[in-house]
């Protein structure tokens, strides 16, 4: 009988388009794929490393795990397994850590392994993680997360992905096309383009100094592939959305009306501090471009409260640059003290209920954001990609702007998009 397997997620989009390529290898090799809720002889955990409440909800999964399938095999990979891997392998329960080189060896690692052995930690230097594997998601039809890029060759003061993803490297233009036009076969309507630093593209599978292509480069040849209604680009920093790329998605019919910007902070000082490589004037002047040709827009924002040495002044600096910004939501992260990091040796720590504070302030705000934003296009109609699961008899979807629908459930609907007034 076929060993069965279940997959969970934790973190980004980046994640889940590669735990759904490591699925698709595992069901290959003869793997039948479960619900994380059911019991199954294997259980992987892709794990994030950005905040330390990813590290508390691994534990919390693993011990889960043990109540419901005490004889299952555990295997725990993703960026917190490539950092901390001998802590991983201390958990009750872990059987296989897997680094961020060994994620998609995983099935010759399984049949290496024994249940009742002790936990095998199949790390590596992330100096040698220099290969890019290709990845996307396909639980549905409906959207695609497509993984161009990954790693990072910058070095923000908080951050461990580079430690955990290692240097800056990409699909070349020629494979992307090839693996879009698959997705395009199988009937995906729509594309999400993921990486760590996503403006970053096109230093090649093996990474280095140079650009051997461009991010630009990229989205006008994937304008071109028949079969694909929409794109979205996941997340870019503020210095690689050049004019060029926001006037491009300002012409085409395919790249939606949307953008995920990372701030950070709305101080000089703490961008500083951060060694983030922008200023908050530049910023203003993304967003300013983008909204003047397209005051539809839909921009998300990434931001951090609580780094060390943000006083209220510079909290207030960010509140009141947030509040005159053009945005449409915001993506709340609370500062969590991360090993090997320059920030973690800062000085001028902000108490945790003080983040805490900032953090539900910053949310309160996001919430209105979305209101007003969804509120100027009322009475608009407006495109709207049906998603494929029916929840509770409702469907949800997503305008070209990224606004949220929920109507009820029509079968049709899936997978179609659909002319909607808001």
């Amino acid at each position: 009988m076929n060993k069965t397997v279940a997959l969970h997620t934790l973190g980004c989009k980046l994640n889940f388009s590669e735990t759904s390529s490591i699925g698709r290898l595992l069901e290959n090799d003869g793997f039948v794929k479960k619900d994380f809720t059911e019991i199954a002889d294997v259980y992987v955990i892709n794990t994030c490393s950005v905040t330390d409440n990813a590290d508390k909800e691994c534990r919390l999964l693993v011990r889960r795990i043990q109540k419901k399938a005490p004889e299952a095999t555990v295997v725990i990979t993703g960026c917190y397994a490539q950092l901390k891997p001998v802590e991983i392998a201390a958990i009750p329960g872990v059987d296989l850590v897997l680094g961020a080189a060994e994620k998609f060896n995983i099935s010759q690692h399984l049949k290496d392994f024994t249940k009742g052995d002790s936990t095998k930690i199949c790390s590596c230097d992330i100096a040698d993680v220099n290969e890019f594997t290709a990845a996307h998601s396909i639980n549905d039809r409906t959207r695609i997360f497509l993984k161009v890029q990954d790693g990072c060759d910058y070095n923000c003061s908080f951050c461990t992905i580079p430690m955990a993803r290692g240097k800056s490297r990409s699909n070349p233009i020629e494979k992307v096309l090839t693996e879009v036009k698959d997705i395009a076969a199988k009937g995906a309507k729509e594309i999400v383009l993921t990486g760590i630093n996503l403006g970053d593209f096109g230093k090649g599978s093996f990474g280095g100094k140079k650009k051997e292509e461009s991010f630009f480069e990229l989205i006008q040849e994937l304008d071109n592939v028949e079969g694909i209604e929409r794109y979205r680009i996941s997340s870019i920093e503020p210095n690689l959305l050049t004019n060029g790329i926001i006037e491009f998605v300002s012409n085409s019919k395919k790249f939606m009306p949307h953008f995920h910007i990372p701030l950070q902070s709305g101080s000089n000082k703490i961008l500083g501090l951060m060694r983030r490589r922008y200023k908050k004037e530049l910023y203003a002047e993304r967003v300013g471009l983008i909204k003047a040709l397209m005051p539809h827009c839909a921009i998300g924002v990434d931001v951090i409260v609580g780094f060390p040495g943000e006083t209220d002044a510079d909290f207030k600096e960010t509140v009141d640059f947030l509040i005159d910004l053009d945005i449409s939501y915001l993506h709340v992260f609370t500062y969590s003290e991360r090993a090997n990091t320059l920030a973690m040796d800062m000085q001028q720590v902000v108490p945790v209920f003080v983040r805490n504070e900032r953090n539900k302030q910053l949310r309160n705000l996001s919430y209105r954001k979305l209101q007003h934003f969804t509120n100027q296009h009322i009475g608009e109609t407006r495109k709207v990609l049906f998603e494929n699961p029916d929840k509770n008899g409702m469907a949800e979807g997503y305008t070209d702007n990224y606004i949220k629908i929920t109507a009820p459930h029509k079968k049709e609907w899936t997978n179609s998009i659909v002319e909607w007034k808001i």
